[in-house]
């Protein structure tokens, strides 16, 4: 018998007999954000914890855990696509779905041959429970436990890192704004948080197991604080104030919730990278309107001119989407011109796709698909040459480099404090510098002009 019990770590309180795992398999696919990752590293570690080895490649697992997205129909396929890929290499197995796809579809994946346990967003914090209660039973029936979007409002802690060298944090879960194309409220539920010192306690449990970078993750993170009373800026004051803990980078932050304090902060901090991911969605005030988006272009804009006045080395990536209902040929140009002239880093670009239930099909112009992908071609080679120009301006600069592990006789990659990705040749990495903080001169870009080269200054 094993005892899970609530506090910092999990929020799980219940007495799991645990021989019936002991030396099983679990094979684990995710799909979607970053957020889903940092939740499947922790269902995993609980398991192992359980006695649950994780499956080597081409090998058969006992049990499957799937965890989806849902975030375009192109995700759904590629979750529907996944379910029955798992199902079909490891018969046999308990499959566990879960996920934003498991929250909106549950009846229809539960009726996919194979499938044991569908889990929604709020049941996922019991997932261990549920679990095992069906693994021991195995009455070989599907079935599936979802709440209404209303009713989503457990939190799942997260902090892990699986198999990467850095940490993921989850902060904060659900979001409140329904802007028009969008289902993750549906999905995942409305805004919920920890306490800045269940936080605090995760990053010093990931400090004392060696970690040295943690990036915060969550749905709407510039919304942390409204079940707890407390605010974002506070919260990354405490983190900064955590010894062993070198750096921070905030996964995204919803335009309108980055304050001057906020920016001010992060530029005179200690270990807040000067590193953005800020969602845009469309550079164009009709659009964004349509979408439903708490900010015009000009605020957008002044947000970074603010955080390039403060830290003219930040790396600033943008999420734009091409293609929405009432995006016409007009409004992309204004998407264009708008990101060509801003003084931006890496552009996301993701083409609009129709959700089930949105209000945005309520709006009458339609983009074709052809056109979509000619807008998002055109994005994305304005995004190469802003990267491109970033990249080129620290070629022969000294700068310090987390490394991260690499397979045997194969070059080393890192990232810089403004995220600018470095390999290091073959010929100079070491198993030892996993993980380790190391000053390297910059190159030239490699061969593909995904990184920079680099030679270490202290051999």
């Amino acid at each position: 018998m094993r005892t899970f019990a609530k506090g910092n770590k999990t929020p799980y309180l219940y007495m799991i007999d645990t021989s019936a795992f002991q030396g099983k398999k679990a094979a684990y696919y995710t799909l979607g954000c970053k957020l889903n990752f940092s939740e499947t590293s922790t269902f995993g570690k609980m398991l192992s914890d359980m006695g649950v080895v994780t499956a080597k490649k081409g090998e058969q697992a006992d049990i499957c855990l799937i965890n989806t997205c849902s975030v375009t129909d192109v995700a759904d396929h590629k979750c529907r696509q996944a379910i029955h890929r798992m199902v079909r290499q490891n018969p046999g197995a308990f499959v566990v779905v879960t996920g934003c796809y498991a929250q909106l579809k549950p009846e229809s994946i539960s009726k996919i041959e194979g499938v044991d346990l569908v889990l929604g967003s709020n049941e996922k914090a019991n997932l261990i429970q549920f679990l095992s209660d069906g693994f021991i039973r195995r009455d070989n029936i599907a079935t599936y436990k979802t709440v209404k979007t209303k009713d989503i409002k457990t939190f799942a802690p997260s902090c892990s890192r699986g198999n990467r060298t850095r940490y993921f944090l989850k902060v904060q879960d659900g979001c409140d704004y329904f802007c028009t194309y969008c289902t993750i409220p549906y999905a995942r539920g409305f805004s919920r948080n920890p306490t800045i010192a269940s936080l605090v306690a995760q990053a010093e449990e990931a400090a004392r197991e060696g970690g040295k970078e943690i990036v915060l993750t969550g749905v709407n993170i510039g919304d942390f604080g409204k079940t707890t009373g407390e605010n974002f800026v506070d919260l990354v004051k405490a983190l900064d104030a955590i010894e062993g803990i070198s750096r921070y980078r905030i996964s995204s932050l919803e335009p309108d919730l980055i304050s001057d304090e906020l920016i001010d902060y992060c530029a005179q901090s200690r270990a807040f990278m000067p590193h953005y991911h800020i969602p845009l969605q469309s550079g164009s005030d009709t659009v964004l309107k349509l979408m439903h988006r708490h900010y015009d272009r000009q605020l957008f804009a002044d947000k970074i001119h603010r955080i390039k006045e403060v830290m003219p080395d930040a790396f600033i990536g943008v999420d734009v989407m091409v293609g929405c209902r009432g995006e016409t040929p007009e409004c992309f140009e204004e998407t264009y011109e708008f990101l060509r002239d801003l003084d931006v880093t890496q552009l996301h670009v993701f083409p609009y796709s129709e959700r089930p239930g949105t209000s945005a099909l309520h709006i009458p112009y339609v983009v074709s698909d052809a056109e979509k992908r000619a807008r998002s071609q055109r994005l994305l080679a304005l995004s190469d040459e802003k990267t491109h120009a970033f990249y080129e301006r620290y070629i022969g600069q000294e700068a310090e480099v987390l490394f991260e592990k690499a397979l045997r006789g194969k070059a080393m990659h890192g990232f810089t404090k403004n995220y600018i990705r470095v390999e290091l040749p073959a010929s100079e990495a070491r198993e030892e510098y996993d993980n380790q903080l190391l000053k390297v001169t910059l190159g030239d870009f490699n061969h593909d002009k995904t990184a920079l080269g680099a030679s270490l200054n202290d051999k």
